[in-house]
């Protein structure tokens, strides 16, 4: 091999080195952020359980049904 092939694959190799290094970079962010989310998912889900615990728990309304109820005078 000469000098010059020897320095191009140097060169390549040191290219690739980067490439892998903001690869792995890159995957461990995302991974972050994924962890995050699902954290974040999980107490949404969480808290909309305990929304929909309440409306079902609610008591209905003390109004009259409109049904029921007697037309306002001015009618």
């Amino acid at each position: 091999m000469t000098d010059r092939t020897v320095a191009q694959l140097e060169t390549r190799l040191n290219d690739l080195e980067c490439q892998l290094a903001f690869q792995e970079q890159t995957i461990e962010e995302l991974n972050d952020a994924l962890a995050q989310q699902q954290l974040l998912l999980t107490k949404m889900q969480h808290q909309m359980k305990y929304m929909v615990g309440k409306m079902k728990n609610m008591e209905t309304s003390n109004m009259a049904e409109p049904a029921k109820e007697p037309p306002p005078p001015h009618y």
